[in-house]
């Protein structure tokens, strides 16, 4: 049974069977109650969970799980190796996104999804380094096969992952996701709970996010605890060490108990933030004022904001400082999925602030970079799933090159 809300569809876990290949999905109705669901293995295990730093004890995942993790558990990719003044550290979630084998169906009429490492945090940390820069990702997946394989995509991808923990009893957390013909996205969820939400403080790595010159992070590990109390440590350490906060909510209301609670949820931190990135969508929802009136979204400016952006999909971003606003135009692409576009968009902005903060005091140097990140956002929808799809600098430099961008 699908319910909506703003922003796609929400869809019952309990209907959803996996086919005997680890790369592909079936959806297919599922025989009895959902204690019989968590039996199958097609839900979470209960409640009453502990985390872990590390795999805990043999058998509990996979072999092939186990031999990733023999394999790579010490091989990680040095902060170090460049320079810690550029560090862009994410926090938050890491996920597998299933999308449909053909595009422009509903997540019940796919025949089909293959599987693409995602979680809006996790997207961001990648995006970063396949344009060239320094990213660290922190959170927490399930000691389990795909708990591993994103570690391993992350690593792939160039980014730390010391700050990465497997938890023993939880699972790692799923969604399927879709562009259907309408244009509307449809999601489907697999948590409650998965490992993301029980990351605890002793945890965190204190000295990786000493490191960072940004940390980036969204709103989901606020729904819940241990992960909220993580997520407000994270950001006191960070914040202490003098790292500038960048803030994406990332909004997605069903995971929230109510619409009310997460607007609480979200705007709980708002004022933290130096950077803060939000839709057109979420503003809606957050203020219910029209989100071209730059009036009113000026007014969403904490006293300590440096910098707020507005995205509108294609047709690019508003930007909004204390001292100047303005909007930049967007590129017109063939559309294929848009999962992960506003994260790529992030990754274009922060890996160019990492290097030059001082951009947000300048219109016309933001602008440039606010023109990149469009970019980066455009090129990303033209593929499916969120990492595989992230550009690196050259293919951004191309479609600035020779693109039509839509003028503003």
């Amino acid at each position: 049974m699908a319910t909506s809300y703003g922003g796609g569809l929400v869809y019952n876990l309990c209907n959803v069977a996996m086919s005997s290949r680890t790369d592909y999905f079936t959806m297919k109705p599922v025989s009895g109650s959902q204690s019989n669901c968590v039996s199958k293995g097609l839900l979470p295990r209960p409640s009453g969970l502990r985390s872990s730093f590390l795999p805990p004890t043999p058998g509990f995942a996979t072999q092939r799980a186990l031999q990733s993790v023999q394999s790579h558990k010490v091989q990680h990719v040095s902060a170090s190796a460049k320079t810690k003044d550029d560090l862009v550290v994410c926090f938050g979630e890491l996920l597998i996104d299933f999308v449909p084998t053909i595009g422009g169906v509903s997540l019940a009429d796919a025949p089909a999804f293959k599987k693409a490492p995602g979680g809006a945090p996790a997207n961001v940390a990648c995006g970063i380094s396949k344009l060239g820069g320094n990213a660290a990702f922190v959170g927490k997946v399930g000691d389990d096969e795909f708990g591993y394989m994103l570690c391993d995509v992350l690593k792939d991808q160039k980014v730390e992952t010391k700050g990465v923990r497997f938890d023993a009893h939880a699972r790692t957390a799923l969604a399927f996701v879709t562009l259907r013909s309408d244009g509307e996205r449809e999601f489907m969820f697999y948590r409650n709970p998965s490992a993301d939400m029980l990351f605890e403080i002793q945890e965190l790595d204190t000295d990786l996010l000493k490191q960072a010159s940004i940390l980036h992070y969204g709103s989901i590990s606020l729904i819940t605890e241990p992960s909220r109390s993580t997520h407000l440590e994270a950001l006191r350490i960070a914040q202490e060490a003098g790292s500038l906060l960048s803030y994406d909510p990332n909004l997605r209301l069903p995971l929230w108990p109510s619409a009310e609670a997460a607007k609480e949820g979200i705007m709980s931190i708002w004022d933290k933030a130096d950077i803060i990135k939000v839709s057109d969508e979420e503003v809606v929802f957050l203020t219910g004022h029209d989100p071209k009136d730059d009036a009113a979204n000026m007014k969403m400016l904490h006293p300590g904001c440096k910098l707020m952006l507005v995205t509108e999909g294609g047709e690019g971003c508003r930007y909004y400082t204390p001292k100047f606003y303005g909007q930049v135009g967007g590129f017109k692409v063939q559309v294929v999925d848009t999962t992960g576009a506003g994260d790529a968009f992030c990754a274009g902005l922060l890996s160019q602030l990492a290097v030059f903060p001082d951009i947000v005091e300048d219109e016309a140097k933001l602008r440039e970079a606010l023109l990149f990140a469009n970019a980066c956002g455009a090129i990303t929808t033209t593929e499916r799933g969120a990492i595989p799809s992230l550009p690196d600098k050259e293919t951004v430099s191309r479609l600035l090159s020779t693109a039509h961008r839509l003028s503003v």
